[in-house]
């Protein structure tokens, strides 16, 4: 039985194994040819050079797309951190009519497809006059990243014992006292982590921010469409990897955490 069990654990991370590398290697070909010293994007790669890198920190355009997805997806995070614990809170604790409907709309994001949700923000907020600047950008991102932020903060929630804060409460604590200094320690696992998924959402979404973006603000996803219309070489392999790489960084402080 110990055999078989053993044999069947095998097969099983064998499995895995082989389906995580079937989906990743595709995409981590771009490391090496981010490093090749040659100009035309070939694989595998011929020498070793840091070039491309040295051009994306030299290019005055990356430098402003960098500075645009970092205030984008940082804005991004703290909103929908603040209002994704609110909405989690509130929906954990309160039972009225329609609360599923409120718990779906929250999460629709998550199952609509993103172009769609481009299209109608786009149609709002060109009526609006937002639509070409970090505002709009921040909130539009923020509508897709929310849910991330609502399941985990929700998945803390059920982890937490009641009984703590009815003692804080009845030895004399505010409700503020009592969430700033006992249930936010608590969830805040939970709420750190949607905050770095919340940032990685934002950091290498694209679709949305094409249609909200304009010539004088791009992010970094937008630059890397519009350059590869127009021409490849290993730079779009670098910015590539920066992105693989801080991703890789997000995922990692979720795993910790």
């Amino acid at each position: 039985m110990k055999l078989r069990s053993l044999l069947a654990a095998i097969a099983f991370w064998t499995l895995i194994l082989a389906i995580a590398l079937f989906l990743l290697l595709p995409t981590l070909v771009i490391v090496p040819i981010s490093f090749a010293a040659d100009t035309v994007i070939r694989f595998p790669p011929e020498g070793f050079s840091l070039r491309w890198y040295e051009n994306v920190l030299a290019n005055p355009a990356w430098r402003a797309a960098t500075v645009t997805s970092l205030q984008t997806a940082i804005g991004t995070a703290c909103l929908s951190m603040a209002l994704g614990t609110a909405a989690a809170i509130f929906l954990y604790r309160t039972e009225f009519r329609g609360k599923a409907i409120v718990q779906g709309l929250l999460l629709s994001p998550l199952v609509t497809p993103v172009i769609v949700l481009a299209v109608g923000v786009y149609l709002v907020f060109a009526r609006w006059g937002l639509s070409g600047t970090l505002a709009s950008l921040v909130i539009a991102h923020t509508v897709l990243a929310l849910p991330f932020v609502v399941v985990s903060v929700t998945a803390s929630l059920h982890a937490v014992n009641g009984n703590l804060e009815l003692a804080a409460l009845g030895l004399g604590g505010s409700r503020l006292y009592v969430f700033r200094r006992i249930l936010l320690p608590l969830i805040a696992p939970g709420v750190v982590s949607g905050g770095i998924f919340a940032f990685i959402t934002s950091w290498d979404e694209v679709v949305m921010a094409i249609f909200l973006t304009d010539p004088g603000l791009r992010t970094v996803p937008v630059l890397i469409w519009s350059q590869l219309r127009a021409e490849l070489d290993p730079t779009m392999a670098a910015v590539g990897t920066i992105l693989i790489a801080i991703s890789a960084l997000g995922l990692g402080a979720i795993t910790l955490l």
